[in-house]
């Protein structure tokens, strides 16, 4: 991975446990400090770390032994911790997504531009080898031309899980804005970008019961849409189809199919980096199962960020501030042609990320592994 980048984590939550364990077993990334809101959080993580310092968030957005800031904060945080980290001169790499709304991650592509500093953002699993599979496939023409494609993901709600669900039912929340960076990534790096959209949306329900955890049996309001459908045309002339869900009980239906004139491939779930491949052409009498072709093996939360500190700062990274800020506006622009009964053409647009080559990143010696 060449030079060793020392990483700075703001946000010490259930998902900062993934990123570390990759940054621990990448011999390119180092952590070097952490800070949250709640200090007791940050100390945990600093005292399973040693060498690793438990600061605040001024603190580490201003360490100078800190190249890269990793935004884990909550989405409503996002804009505020990256904005002060590129005002630093750090590059900044943000969990999904890149911020609260368009208008705020505009402001962060803008200042990292006038500062120089480049900007990640989750998710990274389309870095992995389920969907590089995929686009390997389709880019060497084993469906042929690309006519369309769909995308599903439904749940009957997370607050039968979820002990505190409340933050998928308010304004920011929802089936598409909680899952579609993962949907709408997939299908960018398979078919590129969108240039308009058609959406309808509903709600079910105006209030959901806790089914789990000390709140069962509690209601919570609804205050967003939890049904979202719409079709997405792609620069490309594709045309996608999904369907974003917390009203459905169950589904047959693949996570993502995409149908070209000689064949149609089954993708992965876009929420995981690796999975099965499958292709049907006209003349196949059953589905076949691709080879692993492209992508990083053995991935996990983190691979966007060991991207950006492997690619050379002339070239793009490929889970960039560009893809997620069209990922962004594609989802704001369907609400607003749910809400309004008529198409919206997507303002932004994004370079397809290149693709990457089946590989395995440099892996921590044993040695050199953190208890």
């Amino acid at each position: 991975m060449g030079q060793q980048v020392n990483v700075g984590i703001v946000g010490c939550g259930a998902i900062s446990g993934q990123y570390l364990r990759t940054i621990d077993r990448l011999s390119g990334l180092c952590l070097s400090a952490v800070a949250d809101l709640d200090a007791a959080r940050a100390g945990a993580v600093a005292d399973s770390h040693p060498g690793v310092r438990a600061l605040g968030v001024g603190e580490l957005v201003a360490d100078p032994e800190v190249d890269v800031v990793v935004n884990l904060t909550v989405p409503v945080a996002h804009a505020d911790v990256s904005l002060r980290a590129i005002a630093a001169g750090k590059d900044v790499y943000s969990e999904k997504p890149l911020a609260a709304d368009t208008e705020q991650a505009r402001r962060i592509l803008a200042a990292a531009g006038e500062a120089g500093v480049r900007v990640g953002c989750a998710p990274d699993t389309v870095l992995g080898t389920g969907t590089q599979t995929a686009r390997r496939a389709i880019d060497a023409g084993a469906i042929g031309t690309p006519i369309a494609a769909t995308a599903t993901m439904t749940t009957p709600g997370h607050e039968r899980w979820h002990p505190d669900p409340d933050f998928y039912y308010l304004p920011g929340g929802g089936p598409l804005l909680d899952m579609g960076p993962y949907y709408l990534s997939a299908l960018v790096t398979l078919l590129g970008p969108v240039s308009s959209v058609t959406g309808s949306a509903s709600r079910a329900r105006a209030q959901r019961v806790i089914g789990s955890g000390p709140r069962a049996g509690q209601t919570v309001p609804v205050h967003t849409d939890t049904h979202v459908t719409g079709v997405l045309t792609h620069a490309s002339g594709v045309l996608s189809t999904l369907l974003m869900s917390f009203d459905v009980v169950a589904t047959a239906s693949a996570n993502i199919e995409v149908h070209g004139s000689d064949a149609s491939l089954i993708v992965p779930d876009p929420n995981r980096f690796d999975g099965d491949v499958r292709l049907r052409g006209l003349d196949d009498p059953e589905w076949r199962t691709l080879p692993v072709s492209a992508g990083y093996l053995g991935a996990g939360r983190g691979y966007g960020l060991a991207d950006l500190a492997a690619t050379p700062r002339d070239e793009a990274h490929r889970a960039g501030g560009l893809i997620a800020f069209h990922v962004l506006d594609v989802m704001e622009s369907l609400l607003e042609s749910a809400h309004s009964g008529r198409a919206v053409a997507v303002a932004s647009t994004c370079p397809r990320p290149s693709p990457v080559e089946l590989a395995s990143l440099p892996q921590v010696e044993p040695q050199r592994q953190v208890a």
